[in-house]
């Protein structure tokens, strides 16, 4: 089952604690991850739940390509990491 890890400042202000779900997507993972927890799917995903521009998501190290339908493939291994994605100097 693939395993789902929110970064510790994600954290910060969302209770989004890690989980193993089952998918064959970045889409069917997400929709299982947040099934209990409509506050840390809003505060990833947007209104038409795609990925919003604030957050970043990994899946075996590498970025995802489907930000909006979120159709990336996910393996049973997979490691996907959802973070905020920070800017500025």
């Amino acid at each position: 089952m693939p395993t789902v890890f929110f970064t510790e400042n994600l954290q910060r202000h969302v209770v989004c604690p890690p989980g193993r779900v089952t998918g064959g997507t970045v889409r069917d993972v997400f929709d299982a991850v947040f099934v209990d927890n409509e506050r840390a799917r809003g505060y990833v995903l947007d209104d038409r739940g795609g990925v919003r521009r604030h957050m970043a998501v990994f899946v075996d190290g590498e970025p995802i390509v489907d930000r909006v339908a979120l159709s990336d493939r996910v393996g049973v291994d997979s490691e996907i990491f959802i973070m905020q994605a920070l800017s500025g100097g």
